[in-house]
């Protein structure tokens, strides 16, 4: 038994220098592959029972275990799309047929259809933005969607929301009817103290002008009224009382009426209105309003002035490059400058990710050892922070491997001179019955 057994054992040494050199020239291959996770051969004896005369030789085991949780370095690039991530945590991936994955290959590049899709083929998963802030599952990979920056197609955004300060004159007189809530179309000599005016957009990028009318009707006290330009005779009153749309949707000037209080000190009163809120005509749907906040205007012995004016909303433009912050959101940068959030990449991790199984392409799935999935955002709760314009190399040490490669092959050789010289004693064992 002896002998055989010699044999045997060298056998599975040189299966297992086999299992190791595979490894090792598999790493040296994806030396530069983006997202690459080395693997590792690990050895374990595997012991035959002996007694006190004899040595039964056993054998050697091999096992594969991969690096996954060591990261690789970080290359710096001049793409935007490329993305990186600093500390732990995974990209969300899925394939054509929208089976999920993770993967630390970052190398993006958007498809014919915009779709954002790495070397191996697979799509980057995000948050749509364009219904308000996701709601996030934080065990599952469910809500997501391919992150898509296509660029050729025109975008215009309604008018919803604004913003502006300034001062309203304290000293300025009280006014008496007729006041701008007043106007039913044929009234002109309208008493106001101030007027501004402001761009919106309706919803397929049409400018309208709102003129915006501060009147001081009381001590401490003002109405805010607002009117459609479109609408004014010679650009004041009056202005059409009634108007229906193209879209048959009706609406009466003023567009809306907001009453502000003031305290004595000029600032805001408690119960007073600190926005005003109008419907833009021909905005659909029909209820949407847009609201201005006026929160940092004061009633001051000053002039009046308007300060800091701004309204969302867009003519139709193209979207020219878009960017993504280290918190995961990507924006769209229109030709005018602006920035419209329109995805949210999560981050996914798991607790052991050595214990994931890797696929083809550097994405892994979980398993029992790896635990469940846990979604977030870069940057929350110990997740790793996102890196634009990067990619993360392959965390393989080439020399060391090269090293490894040397060993095995020494390995590889010193069992089959066992076998061959097991082989050699078996054949002078025959040899002695002839």
């Amino acid at each position: 038994m002896g002998l055989y057994g010699v044999m045997r054992s060298s056998v599975s040494g040189m299966n297992s220098q086999s299992s190791k050199l595979g490894t090792v020239s598999d790493n040296i291959i994806n030396a530069n592959t983006t997202g690459y996770k080395k693997a590792e051969t690990e050895f374990k004896s595997v012991v035959t029972t002996q007694n006190t005369t004899s040595y039964n030789s056993g054998g050697v085991e091999a096992l594969t275990t991969y690096d996954i949780s060591t990261s690789g370095n970080i290359q710096y690039t001049t793409r935007v799309t490329d993305l990186a991530i600093d500390g732990s945590g995974f990209f969300v991936v899925s394939d054509s047929d929208g089976t999920p994955f993770l993967t630390r290959a970052g190398h993006f590049v958007p498809d014919s259809d915009g779709n954002l899709v790495n070397t191996a083929g697979y799509y980057l998963q995000g948050f749509d933005l364009s219904s308000g802030s996701p709601s996030v599952v934080a065990n599952a990979l469910t809500g997501l969607e391919r992150v898509n920056i296509n660029q050729s197609q025109l975008e215009a955004n309604a008018t919803t929301k604004g913003s502006m300060s300034g001062n309203l004159p304290a000293n300025a007189d009280i006014e008496v009817g007729p006041l701008p809530s007043a106007n039913d179309g044929t009234i002109s000599n309208i008493n106001y103290t101030a007027k501004t005016s402001l761009v919106s957009y309706d919803d397929v990028g049409n400018e309208i002008q709102m003129d915006v009318y501060f009147t001081k009707t009381g001590t401490d006290t003002w109405e805010v009224s607002v009117f459609n330009n479109a609408d004014s005779t010679d650009g004041g009153f009056p202005y059409t009382a009634s108007v229906t749309t193209a879209h048959g949707n009706t609406y009466t000037n003023p567009l809306s009426t907001t009453t502000l209080n003031f305290n004595a000190d000029g600032s805001f009163a408690a119960t007073s209105a600190t926005d005003f809120s109008f419907h833009i005509p021909d905005h659909e749907p029909p209820t949407e309003d847009a609201t201005i906040s006026i929160a940092g205007m004061t009633q001051l012995a000053a002039d009046f002035g308007v300060d800091d004016p701004s309204l969302n909303g867009n003519a139709p433009q193209n979207v020219e490059s878009v960017e993504i912050n280290p918190d995961g959101t990507l924006y769209m940068v229109y030709e005018d400058g602006s920035r419209e959030p329109a995805y949210r990449i999560p981050i996914a991790d798991v607790a052991s990710e050595d214990n994931l199984n890797p696929m083809g392409g550097e994405v892994f799935t979980t398993t029992n050892e790896s635990g469940d999935v846990q979604v977030g955002f870069p940057g929350d709760n110990g997740m790793g922070t996102l890196i634009s314009s990067a990619i993360e190399g392959s965390n393989v040490d080439l020399a060391e491997e090269l090293t490894n490669l040397i060993v095995a092959q020494r390995s590889f050789s010193a069992d089959s001179k066992v076998f061959q010289t097991g082989s050699d004693l078996l054949s002078e064992v025959v040899n002695l019955a002839r």
